[in-house]
């Protein structure tokens, strides 16, 4: 059984340059991306680029960084959960 991983981004977010994290993960057809308004973490979206993974929130400095603590997060907590 396949896990459905579902990734959140504010609009703000992106903008800021996690849009290319975004592109990145669109590719993923193990991935379902959605965009919103606001994810309800604008504490932390101020400050860092985020991504919401099954509903837990992924930080990073930069996109790179973001798109590699997705990657891990999924490799390391979610496979657990299968």
């Amino acid at each position: 059984m396949m896990i459905r991983i579902r990734v959140g981004f504010c609009v703000k977010n992106l903008a800021k340059g996690t849009e290319q994290v975004r592109q990145k993960l669109l590719k993923d057809p193990d991935m379902d991306v959605a965009e919103f308004g606001c994810t309800s973490y604008c504490g932390i979206c101020s400050k860092y680029h985020v991504a919401i993974v099954n509903g837990q929130p992924i930080t990073a400095d930069t996109p790179e960084q973001l798109f590699d603590n997705i990657n891990d997060y999924i490799d390391n907590e979610l496979i657990d959960q299968l």
